[in-house]
């Protein structure tokens, strides 16, 4: 029997002086459980690989690639949409962490620094990953949007056209132009 691949690390037990590598691919039901979870059809393949490697005297960095194929609903039509996706991404785990404690804050520019978890797993980070690197609004090929057009009983119905205020000066510029010899 296989053992199984470890998916949680205590960061105070990782090596100081050299990387240590992941490979993550879950099983069958792990897959259903994580498609539930995130309401899309199906995910037919995940993998997660990539190292954790001191950085500095106390921080980490975190390099990997989400690799996935993963079936959503088209928004339009409703057909199953088949996505693969490559996705590189890092984290930086930091010992001197701020947390912004204000109601209202600025995203920081740096959206991938975070405080080092005391156990770094592995599951909600690939799980964080993908739920980013799907598509949020999928489309079968050739899914159009059609057009809704609506107005009272006996009124000319305005389109987005018509919306544009300065739709009809070309045509009045035009129409000017041929007026003037």
């Amino acid at each position: 029997m296989a053992d199984k691949p470890l998916t949680q690390f205590r960061m105070a037990d990782l090596a100081t002086r050299k990387a240590t590598t992941f490979h993550l691919m879950p099983d069958r039901d792990a897959l259903k459980a994580l498609a539930a979870e995130m309401g899309i059809i199906e995910i037919r393949k995940l993998r997660l690989d990539g190292e954790i490697a001191p950085q500095g005297g106390r921080d980490w960095h975190l390099v990997a690639k989400l690799g996935a194929t993963v079936v959503q609903e088209c928004v339009v039509t409703l057909a199953p949409v088949v996505t693969r996706i490559d996705e590189p991404f890092t984290r930086t785990y930091v010992a001197e962490f701020e947390e912004i404690e204000a109601s209202e804050a600025e995203m920081p520019e740096d959206d991938t620094v975070e405080p080092i978890p005391g156990v770094l797993d592995l599951n909600v980070l690939l799980a964080e990953a993908l739920s980013l690197a799907i598509p949020p609004f999928p489309r079968a090929e050739g899914a159009e949007f059609g057009k809704a057009v609506y107005a009272e009983d006996g009124a000319t119905p305005m389109t987005d056209e018509d919306a544009k205020p300065f739709a009809g000066l070309g045509a009045l510029k035009a129409a000017l132009e041929a007026k003037d010899p």
